[in-house]
């Protein structure tokens, strides 16, 4: 136990080094060519008259900050939804929550352009609840025949019919160039407005997700064994759905529907540390928007001025990675 410990500690120390540096690349370098001395002028002596430190305070810190809360949001809610329905496969974009989130994000654009921020982003949560309530059912109500390629397969039916239908709105409304860069996950247009909102609603999400760590990971043992214990398991499932619920749909108000990212990163970390989920949540949250950041910062870098959305470099890594838990039964070993 103590060198699970100090084990958790030492990748908890690394993980917060690499965000860190990260985060620091991410905000000093980019399109425009800015000294380090400016930029951190612009973050201590903000001069709204100089160009360089509006770049460096409205553009590129609200994106890195966005880019942090959308990793740790889809790693967490991935990490919750593989031990509350015991599926190895589920994430949120595989299992159909991104999709309906984007599906009412669409609605609200095509049919409500004037409704404030928080009615977007409201909007999402309906529709990622909607989504979720359906794996919820399907989890619950027919446990037998709830197996991992079986979810997998309605979330992908439900994704590929949203998604059209976005599609058809959007093209219906002359919406489509508004919301292509969005729907393929892109930071580039993040706002304070936006953070303002959602950083206070993902710092509840977190800590909802840290505070039922303990139960989710007892239920990940077996509902029974879970009842044993003396958990609610209806109340853990309800309770870890709203929080997932509330991840999601902050994900895709920032950036859209981002697949495999909540996959991998949980995968990765139960790799290094184990299955307790009070350890994973934790450093899923931390290396998820490191991994972001990164990801985000190479999409910048690799052919400017032009940004390649990151949504777009993690599907390229996710696929093969969920083709190789599927290989391997939906665990990675």
């Amino acid at each position: 136990m103590k060198n699970k410990q100090k084990r958790f500690i030492f990748l908890l120390l690394v993980g917060f080094v690499g965000l860190l540096t990260a985060l620091t690349l991410s905000v000093v370098i980019g399109a425009a060519d800015i000294s380090f001395q400016t930029v951190i002028a612009a973050i201590f002596s903000y001069d709204a008259t100089e160009n360089t430190h509006q770049i460096i305070r409205n553009i590129r810190i609200p994106r890195v900050i966005g880019a942090c809360i959308v990793g740790a949001s889809l790693s967490v809610s991935g990490a919750l939804m593989q031990s509350v329905t015991q599926n190895p496969l589920a994430d949120s974009g595989l299992l159909g929550l991104n999709a309906g989130a984007a599906f009412m994000m669409t609605i609200s654009m095509s049919f409500f352009p004037s409704l404030p921020y928080i009615g977007i982003v409201s909007f999402c949560f309906l529709g990622a609840g909607l989504s979720a309530l359906l794996i919820y059912l399907i989890s619950t109500f027919n446990q037998k025949n709830a197996f991992p390629l079986k979810l997998i397969l309605v979330g992908s039916a439900v994704t590929v019919f949203l998604s059209s239908v976005s599609q058809i709105i959007a093209l219906m409304k002359n919406v489509g160039q508004d919301i292509a860069f969005w729907y393929v996950g892109g930071t580039a247009n993040i706002t304070w407005l936006q953070l303002k909102w959602l950083m206070p609603m993902t710092g509840v999400g977190l800590l909802g997700a840290i505070y039922l760590a303990r139960s989710v990971f007892l239920l990940s043992l077996g509902e029974e064994t879970a009842k044993g214990l003396g958990q609610n398991v209806p109340l853990v499932r309800m309770a870890t759905m709203i929080v997932v619920i509330l991840l999601t749909g902050i994900s895709v108000a920032i950036v859209g529907p981002i697949s495999f990212l909540g996959l991998m990163v949980p995968h990765m970390m139960r790799k290094l540390i184990g299955a307790d989920d009070r350890l994973v949540i934790p450093l899923s949250a931390l290396y998820g928007g490191l991994i972001v950041v990164l990801a985000d910062f190479g999409g910048r870098m690799l052919n400017p001025p032009f940004e390649t959305p990151f949504g777009a470099i993690i599907a390229v890594i996710g696929i093969p990675f969920f083709l190789y838990l599927t290989r391997k039964g939906g665990a990675a070993k």
